[in-house]
């Protein structure tokens, strides 16, 4: 079973894959706005804060955004857990992604 530490890597990881999509194609913003709306309606209250920073970071700079979702700090694993973006991945891109990483972190 993978630890804290590596599941947060690999979202880190994947959250650059997002931000280098995005940079493609800004208009994934709104796919992610739409998503966190849709959140911030069925979600727990406790999760507020965590939906409210990505609203703030989602009305504001693009690169701000970006530079906060790829962020290694213990701020940017929080609020990788509650990320908007990660849904920005097709399902094959997420696929491809998760059999790579597995590949690549396999035990020696």
């Amino acid at each position: 079973m993978p630890t804290h530490h590596e599941i947060d890597l690999r979202s880190l990881a994947l959250h650059r894959l997002v931000a280098d999509k995005i940079r493609h194609d800004m208009s994934l913003l709104e796919k992610a706005r739409a998503t966190l709306k849709r959140w911030h309606a069925t979600a727990s209250p406790r999760t507020f804060a965590y939906l409210d920073v990505w609203q703030s970071l989602l009305d504001d700079d693009v690169e701000q955004c970006l530079a906060v979702a790829t962020e290694q700090t213990q701020r940017g694993d929080a609020l990788r857990q509650a990320s908007p973006l990660a849904c920005l991945l097709t399902n094959q891109e997420r696929f491809a992604f998760l059999k790579q990483w597995k590949a690549d972190h396999a035990p020696q």
